[in-house]
C-alpha cells in the first residue's frame, strides 16, 4: 500500500511539474494569443484503409491500424483485443502512441501500450511519424509513434448496433453538441460515448467482453482548442497460447482509466504550441490456466500508474524555423509477480530542439535544412544525448513529377518495460534481466513524395542500427520466453500509393525488410517479436461507390513472413482479409445497414508465433447517423 501511495504523490508532482516546466521552456517561442490571426482551414484527405469499423467488436484507435500500410498489427484473435504494433520491423515496444502534445504508454509491458479508453470519433487520423519526425516529437519509441490529434467537436451524433457469428453482439452510442459563445470567436462543445461488445469466439475458449464509456469537454478560440477528456475501459478475452506457446486456455482482464487535458494554438505560417498532461491506470489480471486459478486470485496481476505530461511548439524567427518539445512521465508498478527487479517507480524527461533553415532555389525549389538534439533521461537509467538532421529539397510547384526529396539521420533512445526487469530469471513463465540498460535506435533514410498520372505516391528507403533492443526469446527445453538484449540491423523499403476517381478509392502499399541479428552470448532458438517480420508485405485499400446507396470496402495484406520456428499453422506465407457491402437507402438519411466478413480467406496464418488465428467470422449490423 505504500508503494502505492507513493506512486501517486511522486507522480502528481512530476505530471504539474513537468507541465508547468513545458509551458516555462516552450512559452516564449510561440505567438500570444492576442497576436494569433485566423487562416483559413485547409483539409486534407489521407486514406490508407477502407475499414475503419470493424465487425468482430466495437471500434478502438488501433482498428484503423490493422491495414495501415506503414503499421503492421499483429493481433491475438482479435486486434482489438490484444495486439503488437510494429512499425518499420521493430518490435511492439518500439512502438509509441501520442495523443496530442502527450506521449502515452504502459509501463509494464508494450502489450498494453494501445489501450487507449478513446472512441475514434473524437480522435483525427492517426498520423505515422518514423525517422526524423519521430525522433522530434516522438518519445521512448525506437521506429515511431502512431500520433493522434483530438478532432473539433460538432453537432453530429450516431448509433450501431451488430450480431454475428459465435453470440456476436456489438452496440456502440457517440453523441457531440457544440454552441457558439457571446461574440461568436468562441465556441463550447461536448461529446460522450459509450461501447459493448461480447463473443462466444471463433475457438473454443476464445470469448471476450468489452465495454468502453467516455467523455469530452472542449472550447474553441481563433486557431486554437482546449480538451478535456476522461474514459474508462474493461476488457476480458481468452484465448489459447494468448502470450505462452505452451498449449494453455490464457486469458486477460484489463481495466484502464485515462484522464488527460491538451491545448493547442496555432499561429501564421504553421507555427503553434500545444501541452497536455494525463493520468492513466492499468490493471491487468492475467490467467495462464483460466480453468485452474491459483488460490483467492490469478498469480499474475498488476497495477500500473503512470502520470505525464508534454509541450511542442514550432516558432518563426528571422529566417530560422525553431521547434522544440519537453516530455515528463512519471510511472508506477504493483505486482504479485513482477518482484525481482531492482525498483518498481521511475521518472522519465526529455528536451528537444531543432532549428531549421531554408533556402529559395532557382524555379521556386526550396531547400530546407533541420538539425537537432535531444536529451533523455530516467533517475533509474544513465542519460542520452542524441542528434537528428534533415536536408531536403521541395519542387514548388503542383501539378505531376515529384514533389519533394530527402534524406534523413536520427537516433532515439528507450528504456526497458517492468516485465523485462522485474520477472525472475530462472523461474517462471517469463524471465526477465534487471540489468537491462538503455536500448538505442539509428535510422538513415533517402525518401520523397509526388504525383505521377492520377497517383500520389510516398516511399522511403532505410536502415535501421538497434543497439541492446530488448527481445523475447525461446530456447528449446526451457519452458519460459526470455529477455534478452540483441544487436540488429534492419533494411527496408515502403512505398504507399493512392488513387481517388469518382467511384473508387484505392490505396496500395508495399514493405520490404531484411534483418541480421546478434544475441551475443544468448542460447537463442527463435524470437517471438525481433525476428517475427513479414519479408514482403502487400496492402490494398478499396471502397467502390456501386451506385444506389451501395458500397463495397475491401481490405487486404498479402505478406511472406521470414521463417519462424514457433510457427505451428498457417505457414509463412498469408492472405488476410476484410471485405464489407454496405447499403445507404435514400428514403431514410442516415441509416446504412452493412455485412462483415473478417478473415474472409479463413487463414490459420499465426501473426504471432504459436498464437493461432482467429477463424472466418461473418457479421451484420446498422448504423445510423444524425
Amino acid at each position: 500500500m505504500g508503494e502505492e501511495n507513493t506512486g501517486r504523490s511522486v507522480g502528481r508532482g512530476w505530471g504539474i511539474g513537468g507541465l508547468i516546466l513545458g509551458g516555462a521552456l516552450l512559452g516564449q517561442v510561440v505567438a500570444r494569443a492576442d497576436q494569433i490571426q485566423e487562416l483559413p482551414v485547409v483539409s486534407v484527405d489521407v486514406f490508407h484503409v477502407a475499414n475503419t469499423e470493424p465487425g468482430s467488436t466495437f471500434s478502438t484507435p488501433v482498428t484503423a491500424l490493422r491495414f495501415e500500410p506503414l503499421v503492421d498489427v499483429q493481433a491475438r484473435n482479435l486486434a482489438e483485443g490484444q495486439s503488437d504494433v510494429a512499425i518499420r520491423g521493430g518490435i511492439f515496444e518500439q512502438s509509441g502512441f501520442k495523443i496530442g502534445a502527450s506521449s502515452i504508454y504502459d509501463p509494464q509491458t508494450g502489450h498494453y501500450f494501445a489501450e487507449l479508453p478513446i472512441a475514434p470519433a473524437m480522435l483525427a487520423p492517426p498520423e505515422i511519424l518514423t525517422g526524423y519526425s519521430n525522433a522530434l516529437r516522438g518519445w521512448n519509441a525506437g521506429t515511431g509513434t502512431a500520433a493522434y490529434a483530438w478532432r473539433p467537436v460538432t453537432n453530429f451524433g450516431y448509433a450501431s448496433v451488430g450480431v454475428g457469428e459465435f453470440a456476436l453482439e456489438r452496440a456502440e452510442f457517440y453523441q457531440g453538441y457544440r454552441r457558439d459563445l457571446p461574440g461568436g470567436r468562441s465556441s463550447i462543445g461536448a461529446d460522450a460515448e459509450w461501447a459493448t461488445s461480447r463473443s462466444d469466439g471463433s475457438r473454443p475458449y476464445g470469448d471476450h467482453e468489452f465495454s468502453r464509456v467516455g467523455a469530452r469537454l472542449q472550447l474553441s478560440g481563433p486557431q486554437s482548442q482546449t480538451d478535456l477528456y476522461a474514459g474508462y475501459q474493461a476488457k476480458f478475452f481468452g484465448w489459447r497460447n494468448l502470450y505462452t506457446p505452451f498449449n494453455s486456455l490464457e486469458s486477460d482482464r484489463l481495466q484502464t482509466v485515462l484522464v488527460m487535458v491538451n491545448h493547442r494554438a496555432e499561429a501564421q505560417d504553421g507555427d503553434y504550441f500545444e501541452a497536455g498532461g494525463y493520468y492513466r491506470r492499468n490493471k491487468d489480471d492475467y490467467a495462464f490456466n483460466r480453468l485452474l486459478p491459483v488460490g483467492p486470485i490469478h498469480p499474475f496481476q498488476h497495477t500500473t500508474w503512470v502520470y505525464g505530461a508534454g509541450a511542442e511548439a514550432r516558432k518563426t524567427i528571422g529566417d530560422i524555423v525553431w521547434s522544440a518539445g519537453v516530455t515528463a512521465v512519471t510511472d508506477a508498478l504493483k505486482s504479485t509477480s513482477l518482484t525481482a527487479g531492482q525498483y518498481r517507480q521511475r521518472t522519465h524527461f526529455k528536451f528537444v530542439v531543432a532549428p531549421e533553415k531554408s533556402w529559395l532555389l532557382q524555379r521556386g525549389r526550396r531547400l530546407t535544412a533541420k538539425a537537432g538534439l535531444s536529451y533523455d533521461d530516467t533517475n533509474r537509467d544513465g542519460s542520452a544525448i542524441s542528434p537528428m538532421a534533415e536536408i531536403a529539397l521541395a519542387r514548388g510547384s503542383s501539378g505531376e513529377g515529384w514533389d519533394r526529396l530527402y534524406a534523413s539521420f536520427a537516433k532515439t533512445t528507450q528504456t526497458a518495460t517492468y516485465t523485462a526487469l522485474n520477472s525472475a530469471t530462472g523461474a517462471g513463465l517469463f524471465r526477465g534481466n534487471p540489468d537491462l540498460g538503455r536500448q538505442i535506435a539509428q535510422t538513415l533514410e533517402i525518401g520523397g513524395q509526388g504525383t505521377w498520372a492520377g497517383w500520389r505516391a510516398s516511399g522511403a528507403i532505410f536502415y535501421r542500427w538497434d543497439e541492446r533492443l530488448v527481445d523475447w526469446t525461446y530456447r528449446r527445453g526451457v519452458t519460459a520466453r526470455t529477455a534478452n538484449p540483441v544487436d540488429m540491423g534492419t533494411g527496408g523499403v515502403e512505398v504507399v500509393l493512392r488513387r481517388q476517381v469518382r467511384r473508387l478509392d484505392l490505396a496500395l502499399g508495399y514493405t520490404y525488410l531484411h534483418k541480421e541479428a546478434d544475441y551475443g552470448s544468448a542460447a537463442v532458438d527463435a524470437s517471438f517479436y525481433a525476428l517475427n517480420f513479414p519479408k514482403h508485405r502487400l496492402t490494398v485499400a478499396a471502397t467502390v461507390r456501386l451506385g444506389g446507396g451501395w458500397e463495397l470496402r475491401v481490405d487486404h495484406e498479402v505478406r511472406i513472413q521470414e521463417d519462424n520456428s514457433l510457427r505451428r499453422e498457417g505457414g509463412d506465407e498469408a492472405i488476410l482479409g476484410l471485405a464489407g457491402i454496405y447499403f445507404s437507402p435514400r428514403a431514410i438519411r442516415g441509416l446504412t445497414l452493412g455485412a462483415q466478413v473478417d478473415n474472409i480467406w479463413d487463414e490459420n496464418f499465426e501473426e504471432v508465433p504459436a498464437v493461432p488465428a482467429g477463424r472466418r467470422q461473418v457479421s451484420v449490423g446498422v448504423n445510423y447517423r444524425w
